[in-house]
């Protein structure tokens, strides 16, 4: 591979963009490298219906900087309560690409997530009878487990059998993190597949609690066991359509990820495809790389892949990124690899 390579623009198929002042500050971090996006709801309050789903995206497009092309891929929010026809005219009608389901209390701004999933079943049924992906925010809340092993028992005891009991329910299981998802969404076949982020193909636990804590690498899933950061770099790397990337970039402000209960989540929508050049050159797959960015997601979701090209170069030094993003809400800080990178997007 040359010292410059180009890939079809990619996609994001997890992005956190807030609202208000934080949206205008981000936004752009994310539409100068990708094309499109798959947008969490999970604002305060969240984006539940059709409406609410259309105000938000007017207010991403509001926010976009003249000269920049970047197309939200829109999503509800799963509640008890959520109307199975308003799901699926918001989905006829294109507005939306998916349903996003969180365990109540599993994240951030979750607290609205479901409980009981027999009140749910009507608007799952609806999902899987017009082709709707359901994403998911795979771990379980319950106190007696371990929140190192709570993606693994999310599969055992909610994933699994529900779709055993709706096997036409098309799932991304989202920011997968151990082994055991990747096994899981390897055997699922065309239904199933599932998104990687950036930061846990770089880091495991104990870049989060070695030699102090350190809050900006605080995320949710929790990156887990080294053993389970190589599974995931495997399976990023393998080229296999159940895979693609869904960064979970989540801007939180300085001053709430170093709090005494500090927020989870990584920014990274910065530097992402840099580090990811980096990641898949580590593993001698840099030819893989497009099919994880720009070509599973869009086969997934059975969108078109993107026209548009990225090239990215290699120098001899190392690539300088921001360490903060200055937004009206406060600075962000921009994930930091710990290594440097000697890749870049050319502008």
């Amino acid at each position: 591979m040359e010292n410059s390579f180009e890939i079809r623009r990619p996609d994001d198929w997890h992005l956190h963009l807030r609202d208000g002042a934080m949206l205008e500050g981000v936004l752009p971090e994310s539409a100068r490298d990708f094309a499109r996006a798959i947008i969490m709801p999970n604002l305060v309050p969240p984006v539940v219906t059709a409406k609410d789903a259309r105000a938000y995206r007017d207010r991403i497009l509001s926010a976009l900087p003249e000269g920049m092309a970047f197309e939200p891929l829109m999503t509800l929010y799963l509640t008890e309560e959520t109307d199975p026809a308003d799901v699926a005219q918001a989905a006829a009608s294109g507005l939306i690409k998916a349903v996003k389901l969180y365990p109540a209390g599993a994240t951030t701004n979750s607290h609205s997530g479901v409980r009981n999933f027999d009140k749910v079943m009507p608007v799952l049924e609806k999902m899987a009878g017009i082709g709707l992906p359901l994403c998911t925010h795979g771990e379980v809340t319950t106190a007696e487990v371990d929140i190192f092993d709570r993606e693994a028992a999310f599969i055992d005891t909610v994933l699994d059998p529900l779709r055993r009991r709706l096997p036409g329910l098309r799932v991304v299981m989202e920011h997968i993190t151990t082994e055991e998802g990747v096994a899981y969404a390897a055997e699922g076949g065309e239904t199933l597949a599932a998104t990687i982020t950036t930061h846990h193909l770089i880091i495991n636990r104990n870049h989060i609690l070695v030699g102090g804590i350190k809050p900006h690498y605080y995320c949710l899933p929790v990156a887990k066991r080294e053993k389970h950061r190589q599974a995931l770099r495997r399976a990023a790397t393998s080229g296999s359509p159940r895979y693609f990337l869904g960064t979970d970039s989540a801007p939180h402000t300085d001053a709430l990820k170093e709090h005494a209960c500090g927020c989870a989540g990584c920014f990274t929508a910065t530097n992402t495809m840099p580090l990811l050049a980096h990641v898949f050159e580590e593993e001698n797959a840099l030819d893989r790389l497009e099919a994880f960015t720009s070509l599973n997601g869009p086969a997934f979701y059975r969108l078109p892949v993107n026209e548009a090209k990225l090239r990215l170069v290699k120098g001899a030094a190392p690539t300088a990124f921001p360490e903060k993003i200055e937004t009206g809400a406060g600075p962000v800080t921009v994930f930091n690899p710990g290594f440097p990178v000697l890749w870049s997007v050319e502008s």
